[in-house]
């Protein structure tokens, strides 16, 4: 039987370049979900959820594939932190942020479509961040605009400059793909990894 296709279910670039260094061949197919938190649904759960929705939302349109899904929510004193969009809601997140730690969750699926089993886990890490002024918010936002990135912190970039520490097994699953983890997953399903 021919190795299934690989479908990333995703819109960002981040999860295709990590992808990308496993070598691997894949495809990637956007899924239209509504990301809206549950009432009472804390941080883990919601990228949990969310990553195995993704899933599903793909697999009627690649029915022989293994799909990969990912989400990452990331939490600060109980508050959950979003892609900030715009520069001024990244200057206060960034503002609140400072000297203190926020802990990001990415969850990861795999969704054979062809069986429809589907494995899902969640990876932690805990970023601790350095007292940085209002004047480094500001270069570092204006040299990488990270406005499409949890909690405005391109860590792969210079957000690495912002950070004092980051604890967690996969440094891959903050930037938004745990890679460690994705390549135990697909080997369970039969996927060649080089």
């Amino acid at each position: 039987m021919n190795p299934q296709p690989l479908i990333l279910a995703s819109s960002s670039a981040y999860r295709s370049e990590l992808l990308k260094r496993l070598g691997v061949t894949f495809q990637v197919a956007v899924p239209d979900i509504d990301e809206t938190p549950l009432h009472g649904e804390g941080a883990q759960q919601i990228a949990w959820r969310l990553s195995r929705e993704k899933a599903r939302a793909v697999a009627p349109r690649h029915p022989d594939a293994l799909i990969i899904a990912s989400d990452q929510v990331a939490i600060l004193d109980e508050r959950l932190l979003g892609k900030p969009l715009i520069h001024d809601a990244a200057t206060q997140q960034l503002k609140a942020i400072r000297g203190k730690s926020v802990v990001f969750y990415t969850a990861l699926t795999v969704l054979n479509a062809r069986s429809d089993e589907m494995e899902t886990g969640v990876v932690q890490n805990c970023v601790g961040f350095r007292e940085f002024d209002d004047a480094e918010i500001e270069s570092y936002l204006r040299k990488e605009k990270p406005y499409d990135c949890v909690g405005g912190i391109k860590s792969e970039g210079l957000g690495i400059a912002l950070i004092s520490k980051i604890e967690g097994d996969d440094p891959n699953a903050l930037i938004g793909l745990p890679l460690i983890l994705l390549v135990s997953m697909l080997k369970r399903h039969g996927a060649p990894i080089p």
